[in-house]
């Protein structure tokens, strides 16, 4: 539920806070007093739009609206939040602030947000029926969820949905398995001789770098040879290290053995100098047996280095990526030769799951046809007290060209004014009040789905009264019931039915907001009565009003 409305320097309200109860509550006063004001603040707190009647108070720098609500633990505001990593605990607060050159700055909870997703949530809380609203009802891309609500079968669409996807996703790996097959086929003599071709070379990762580098080793050769040797002569031969090394160790080894103990460090140190320079003769020697073992060695690392890179070109890769190449160009060889029983193996998943999607969606058809009959008889009950006999409702089900998740069908809301005309969008039926009252009619008749925190009426009652006028209060009274109820008014019938019933006046430039307690409401439906002479009849009739409104509607109170 909407608890709270808090607005500061919009347009005539300097400041003005509301508390709201969970059931119906009105908004009265004279004509030009300024009661659309306030829902225009709430409208734009719930990220409607800035501007027109919403602006800032002349004198003031800055307006703000803030919108308190309650909604239920499984209320989808609150997945909203959660998916935006927005904190909610307990209460939702929707603020928005008003600059005098027109920009708004958005707020949930404190945090800064978007209007586009301050809309969204706003949209999910609070649902607007005036002149000038284009949500809701007037929405059609909200009638599928209305109707399957109303029908209690949201887990039937909730399979078709899961269906749908897995349908998809067959249809996506089939249309991938012949997209390759087809390329396969198409050069089928390329990719195999491709797949010979790179299969017998056989290149590694990092093996063209290793060639590149052993064949300039092997190409400077000679000099190499040249100075390895001197370096290896150096270290073994007559008056080489190792030779001197050896000589110094003997000659250690002859002293006494106080001298070898003042000498173990050094001697130590001499033994593992002797032992380096051994093993690197050794390595100096083992790279001459290299150098000069086989004269065509340098010919086979060429020719191989050679032949990669001649591969690399000739598919438009780097060396090191040969591997992947080879790897692709054997998925679409087995493409080719696999890719008939792969195809209709594939072929007959596509086909099952289209069936299985099939089978529930014509089960979810089938409900809503069901469901649409339902709610058009419900609606068209509603319309005769509300003075809209005339009219007639009906869900239109246009079946889809190509299936989709959400079914079959696409689903609209229609009505006809006048007798004999054709069926067009709820949005375009009317205006002022005949198109408030419908949209009660269909409100009062999808009560119990799934309805949103509060519902907004801007005039539902204009240019009706007596019993019309008192349909119109039972039935928002009704309504109430299963959700709270916001409703701007000019009926003593209908304000007599709230259960709590703010004032608005206006002196000058300014407006004021009050809550009416019981002697003030008995006043205020007595002046809506008789107008601005308040007589003692008009007194009694009120009171008459409002003993009758005592007792609401038979119908389970449940309240969001």
């Amino acid at each position: 539920m909407l608890a709270a409305l808090t607005v500061r320097d919009i347009v005539l309200i300097e400041s003005a806070a509301l508390e709201f109860a969970a059931g119906l509550n009105v908004l009265t006063g004279e004509t030009g007093a300024g009661k659309s004001i306030l829902l225009d603040a709430l409208g734009l707190a719930a990220g409607g739009r800035g501007g027109g009647r919403a602006n800032v108070r002349p004198g003031a720098g800055q307006g703000s609206a803030t919108a308190v609500f309650e909604p239920p633990a499984k209320h989808p505001s609150r997945s909203l939040l959660a998916d935006q990593s927005i904190p909610v605990d307990g209460e939702i607060v929707l603020r928005r602030t008003l600059a005098a050159d027109g920009r708004t700055r958005g707020f949930v909870n404190d945090e800064p947000v978007g209007v586009a997703l301050l809309k969204d949530i706003g949209a999910s809380l609070l649902e607007v029926h005036g002149q000038t609203d284009d949500r809701g009802l007037f929405d059609n891309a909200t009638h599928r969820a209305l109707l399957d609500a109303f029908g209690a079968h949201e887990d039937l669409a909730d399979e078709v949905a899961a269906r749908f996807a897995a349908y998809d996703a067959a249809r996506g790996k089939l249309e991938e398995l012949r997209h390759l097959q087809a390329t396969a086929a198409a050069d089928a003599d390329y990719v195999k001789q491709a797949v010979d071709e790179l299969s017998a070379l056989d290149a590694q990762e990092g093996e063209e770098t290793s060639l590149a580098a052993e064949r300039t080793l092997l190409m400077n050769a000679s000099r190499i040879v040249e100075d390895v040797s001197a370096a290896s002569e150096l270290l073994s031969g007559e008056r080489g290290a190792e030779a001197s090394l050896a000589l110094a160790l003997k000659r250690l080894s002859r002293m006494s053995e106080e001298a070898r103990q003042a000498s173990a460090a050094a001697e130590s140190a001499l033994e593992q100098s002797f032992a380096f320079a051994e093993e690197a003769r050794r390595e100096l020697d083992a790279l001459l047996s290299r150098l000069e073992a086989d004269p065509g060695e340098l010919e086979r690392k060429e020719e191989r280095l050679f032949a990669i890179r001649a591969a690399a070109r000739k598919y438009a890769t780097q060396p090191d990526t040969l591997p992947k190449v080879l790897a692709g160009f054997r998925a679409r060889l087995e493409a080719l030769d696999l890719g008939g029983g792969k195809l209709k193996e594939t072929e007959a998943a596509v086909a099952a799951a289209r069936a299985a999607y099939r089978d529930a969606a014509k089960r979810l058809s089938e409900a809503r046809k069901s469901a649409a009959k339902k709610l058009e008889a419900a609606v068209a009950g509603e319309l005769t007290p509300l003075k809209l006999g005339h009219a007639k409702f009906r869900v239109a089900l246009a079946p889809l060209e190509e299936p989709a998740a959400q079914g079959l069908e696409r689903i609209a809301f229609e009505v006809a004014t006048l007798e004999g005309a054709a069926f067009g969008p709820l949005a375009k039926i009317a205006s002022g009040g005949e198109l408030a009252r419908f949209s009660l009619a269909i409100k009062v008749a999808l009560a119990q789905s799934g309805p949103p925190a509060a519902l907004v009426f801007d005039e539902v009652d204009r240019g009706v009264g007596g019993a019309v006028a008192d349909a119109v209060g039972v039935r928002l009274q009704r309504l109430a019931q299963s959700t709270q109820v916001l409703l701007v008014t000019h009926s003593p019938q209908v304000a007599a039915r709230a259960e709590r019933h703010f004032r608005i006046t206006r002196k000058g430039d300014k407006m004021a907001v009050e809550l009416l307690d019981d002697g003030e409401r008995l006043e205020e439906v007595a002046r809506m009565l008789s107008g601005a002479a308040v007589t003692d009849e008009a007194r009694a009739a009120a009171r008459r009003l409002l003993a009758e409104a005592q007792t609401p509607p038979k119908k389970s109170r449940k309240r969001a």
